[in-house]
């Protein structure tokens, strides 16, 4: 027992600490992508964390597995490099029950694969598309900020600032394009006052209401051109209504259980693959890890990583190809699971040198020889 729980402190302990740098790499990329979007006007800084946080357990379903192997080869790589591995061979530990014992913690990967996949990851994605449609709600005004010219091109506004007392906007400047007669027709909004005011019981009906204005319409220069000069202008402003969630990452595993959508049931596999390549990894990786103190930790690593990229290259490709129906729903992908079943039952056998013991020769009791 102490040995398995030194081997899983060992191997458990770089799990989370790759987890952790793949993760913080996955996320510095998504959160540029997520300031680009506030920049853009089409999220408030408010959500950007909440978002981010709820996209974590997707990445970490993901990078678990992966990190898992890699851990397992670096840990185990070290042991035998240091002739720990051979100290316990040396102690009548044999190489099934090493076996054993890395089944164990991958086990316990396994496991919170499961939880992972299976339950928090949908229920967290679930949770982020509603905050998405809550997002898509918002208009450009309540991204405003005052001083600064939101938007892009023909179409800009900008506020001067928000009275302290009734929270209205102040001084505002709207420039907008819209079409008439199958051209498009430029138009600038001025304006002392401003407010957003919506009706939530009337499905989300919203609307600009301007104060002490004046709108300008047309092309500068030519005939067709409007001055108009207002007390109160309301301007409708569409929105965006809230519709079914229908994202298969978002839906519920229970629901995919029961469903022959071809999308749904490439998800299901790809939930069930995501847990089923953890036990299938661990046995290559145990068998991978085993090196010659002078071959370096590293020397199996390269053969490794191609597996290991082979493998999720293949569960990627077989997600699409279920998608498109290239390949027959009750198939799945439970093919490519048995092909590194297979692999890994081969690399363990390698590993436990099946192929390289030769029969004894019985001793001639009779004393003759063959010339």
């Amino acid at each position: 027992m102490k040995l398995f729980r030194y081997l899983a402190k060992e191997v458990l302990v770089s799990t989370a600490a790759v987890t952790l740098i793949l993760l913080l790499v996955i996320l510095s990329g998504r959160i540029f992508n997520y300031l680009g979007r506030v920049a853009d006007g089409r999220m408030s800084f408010d959500f950007l964390f909440i978002l981010l946080g709820l996209h974590i357990p997707s990445f970490i379903q993901v990078i678990l597995p992966l990190a898992f192997f890699l851990s397992l080869l670096l840990a185990y790589g070290r042991l035998y490099i240091e002739n720990e591995m051979s100290i316990l061979f040396a102690s009548g530990i044999s190489k099934l029950k090493l076996a054993g014992y890395t089944l164990g913690i991958a086990f316990f990967i396994t496991v919170l694969s499961a939880a992972i996949n299976f339950w928090i990851s949908p229920s967290f994605e679930y949770k982020a598309q509603e905050i998405t449609q809550e997002q898509d709600k918002l208009t450009a005004f309540d991204f405003l900020q005052p001083g600064k010219f939101e938007g892009h091109g023909q179409r800009a506004t900008y506020i001067e600032r928000f009275t302290a007392d009734e929270d209205w906007m102040e001084n505002l400047f709207i420039s907008d394009v819209s079409q008439k007669s199958k051209q498009y027709v430029p138009s600038q909004t001025l304006a002392q006052y401003g407010e957003l005011v919506r009706f939530p019981e009337h499905d989300g009906l919203q609307y600009l209401v301007l104060k002490n204005g004046v709108r300008y319409e047309g092309k500068p220069g030519t005939g067709n051109y409007s001055i108009t000069t207002f007390d109160t202008y309301a301007i409708r402003i569409e929105d965006s209504p809230s519709g079914d969630i229908t994202d298969e990452k978002a839906q519920p595993t229970l629901k995919l259980l029961q469903s022959n959508e071809p999308k749904l049931v490439a998800e299901l596999h790809w939930r069930i693959g995501l847990v089923i390549i953890v036990p299938i990894l661990a046995v290559i990786g145990l068998s991978l890890s085993q090196v010659n103190p002078r071959q370096g930790r590293f020397f199996k690593m390269l053969p490794a990583i191609i597996l290991l990229i082979t493998y999720l290259g293949l569960l990627i490709w077989g997600r699409t190809a279920l998608e498109k129906q290239i390949i027959p729903l009750s198939l799945g992908m439970w093919w490519v699971h048995g092909i590194f079943a297979l692999i890994a039952a081969y690399t363990f056998m390698m590993f436990n040198q099946v192929f390289s013991r030769k029969a004894a020769k019985l001793p001639n009791l009779n004393g003759d020889s063959n010339a």
